[in-house]
């Protein structure tokens, strides 16, 4: 589907670019040795890593405040469906992607009873969803209210139905009485999906941090205030960390809080010297990924996926490609790096041609 891009902040773009970017890289080492920022915390705690998905919400959050502002002219009806079908479709995507390719080696029908349900995609569909009703029906201020409601509250569950332990957590509990320990992501080692379903809701807080800090932007607002509001936040989260420990994959309040600071940060300097400044060298290159964001990221785990299934040698492509091209002359480290950046680098030359030919995938 062709059509023109929407006209937006340049820094959002980066913005996106650079989260889409780092993302692919954290998720394609070529081999099992990372150098620790690359890296998610292993329980509590907080890494550079752990900034990548709640940044890809805020700016989902930043991104919906153009079509909230679109949808204004629109009745009731148009703004649901349009809403609840774009949010559908994102958790399909998400859906399918774990279950492609479909089918087992014999060529039968993988099973859908073991098919993971919750996911980043499935996320990001959720809180894109409740993050538009909350914007349309209440506003800013019912959004500061929610979030503040949502993220007290997620503290109190947490609190009051487990603990803060892998097994143990009201999050984990949720899931195995909804989903059932088929349903669940099995990579830490047990059944436990660090997008769980009542994970989700704090991490809505994250889609209208990113919305309020478009708007922000676009009143024209001084970025110095923007940035202080993110110092305010880490000051924040740092202190309710001796309470509720930062914890990525519980989504835990004191976490969300850091990464809306963070990211409150990031976009205020991105801003200041992107659209204020009028720095433009070097931005291009995550413009690009910002303009397909969606697509490129469903097709850089496609891809990983096939090349997983195709073998040489008895080997798997993709350890192949790692071992051969990249192993074979540098350290375990400096080529599980270097292989994650040619693939993030192999990505980006699909979404330059894209918008070389003003391909624009939306949902």
């Amino acid at each position: 589907m062709s059509n023109p891009a929407s006209p937006r902040y340049l820094a959002l773009d980066v913005f996106r670019g650079l989260t889409l970017a780092l993302m692919i890289i954290v998720n394609t080492p070529g081999g099992e040795n990372s150098y620790a920022p690359l890296e998610h915390a292993l329980w509590h705690g907080f890494t550079l890593t752990d900034l990548v998905f709640p940044s890809f919400l805020f700016v989902v959050g930043a991104a919906m405040s153009l079509s909230m502002k679109k949808f204004e002219a629109h009745s009731e009806a148009y703004f649901l469906k349009r809403v609840l079908k774009r949010g559908a479709l994102i958790f399909l995507c998400g859906y399918l992607l774990y279950w492609f390719p479909f089918f087992t080696p014999d060529f039968t029908l993988a099973p859908f009873a073991h098919t993971r349900v919750m996911g980043v995609l499935q996320r990001i569909g959720l809180c894109y969803v409740f993050a538009a009703l909350i914007v349309r029906y209440s506003g800013l201020r019912g959004a500061a209210v929610f979030s503040v409601i949502a993220l007290t509250g997620y503290w109190w569950l947490l609190a009051s139905f487990g603990d803060y332990t892998l097994s143990g957590n009201a999050v984990l509990k949720l899931d195995l009485a909804l989903l059932g320990a088929p349903h669940l992501y099995h990579g830490e080692g047990i059944a436990f999906d660090p997008e769980g379903i009542l994970s989700t809701l704090p991490s809505i807080v994250n889609v209208l941090a990113g919305y309020g800090a478009a708007v922000w932007l676009r009143q024209k607002r001084p970025l110095t205030q923007l940035a202080m509001a993110g110092a305010a936040c880490l000051l924040l989260a740092y202190g309710w960390d001796a309470l509720l420990p930062m914890n990525k994959k519980l989504w835990t309040s004191s976490f969300v809080v850091c990464t809306v600071g963070w990211d409150l940060i990031i976009l205020a300097v991105l801003s200041a010297v992107i659209d204020k400044a009028g720095l433009r060298s070097g931005t291009y290159f995550f413009e690009v990924f910002g303009k397909n964001t969606l697509f490129i990221y469903v097709l850089a785990d496609v891809a990983v996926i096939v090349l997983a299934r195709l073998h040489v040698g008895g080997d798997m492509l993709y350890r192949w490609l790692y071992q051969t091209l990249f192993l074979s002359w540098s350290s375990p480290y400096n080529a599980s790096l270097l292989f994650a950046v040619a693939y993030m680098l192999a990505c980006w030359l699909v979404a330059y041609v894209m918008d070389r030919r003003k391909i624009y995938i939306k949902l």
